[in-house]
């Protein structure tokens, strides 16, 4: 627990740091974790097959994530239609490895590739969102209910869950969860996005009353988070590993740490979009 708490402490510090330098540090910050948590995702679903040496499948997936990094920051606030490009870019790294796998065959599997396009759009292409969070206008606030509504989360209801949980979340998947400890965390997120929001926000934000928003988004953030950690750990059930990497100490890999957070980042873009 020492480990972990010195780790997350860590991790806090470097988060704080990156987001609030943005711009080109942010995104080569999550174009290195979300090759990181590709080549996690590889290892864990089978495409990995070569030892320590990324095959065919690997580099055109790290290939077309360095590219998606490159359009997402120079294009930024350059081109119009630059979540089209981003599209076209994803759809361009499948034909690639569909490439790879045609012109080996039979080396790899069709499962392989499909595992591979999973791997590229579940950790890259949703953590990229943490990055379209902090370009939007106040977004150097807003982005901070990504983590809120993800590592906050995780604190409230692992304490929740330990002191007052009774009845079983998901008995099969994650038998130590509970109800208890989930609800814990949703409202924990909430009020620590409230509290954020007046005291921090609203200071700076003046054309608006963010402190509901930041409750509510939150909160809402929160419950996908849980779906988040619970995908990741239903992963690691399907092929048998207990963590995605050995990175972190006392947490296991970026995918172990990250796993709430790439579900969450997506979604609170999206509930910005909609209400702010």
């Amino acid at each position: 627990m020492k480990q972990r708490v010195i780790s997350g402490a860590v991790l806090v510090v470097i988060a704080l740091a990156v987001i609030l330098a943005g711009s080109g540090v942010l995104a080569a910050a999550l174009l290195i974790v979300s090759c990181i948590a590709f080549g996690e995702l590889c290892r864990a679903a089978g495409v990995h097959t070569n030892g320590k040496k990324a095959n065919g499948l690997e580099l055109a997936g790290y290939a077309g994530i360095a590219v998606y990094y490159m359009l997402l920051y120079f294009g930024q606030g350059r081109l119009s239609n630059l979540h089209e490009f981003l599209a076209l870019c994803i759809l361009v790294c499948l034909m690639v490895m569909m490439a790879v796998y045609v012109l080996t065959f039979p080396k790899y599997k069709a499962t392989q590739v499909m595992a591979g396009v999973f791997s590229l759009i579940y950790a890259p292409v949703m953590l990229s969102f943490i990055y379209l969070t902090r370009s939007l206008p106040y977004g150097i606030y807003f982005v901070w209910m990504i983590f809120i509504s993800s590592w906050i989360c995780d604190t409230c209801a692992y304490f929740t869950g330990v002191t007052l949980g009774r009845h079983k979340l998901t008995p099969v998947l994650s038998p130590k969860k509970s109800i208890e400890g989930a609800i814990g965390g949703i409202a924990g997120s909430a009020v620590v996005g409230a509290v954020f929001a007046y005291f921090v926000a609203e200071t700076q934000i003046t054309d608006l009353k963010v402190t509901g928003i930041f409750a509510v988004v939150s909160a809402v953030g929160a419950v996908i988070s849980q779906i988040g950690d619970l995908a990741a750990s239903g992963i690691k059930r399907d092929h048998g590993i207990k963590d995605y990497g050995r990175l972190i100490p006392g947490h296991g890999g970026i995918m172990d740490r990250f796993d709430s957070v790439i579900f969450t980042a997506p979604m609170i873009y999206l509930l910005l979009i909609l209400l702010v």
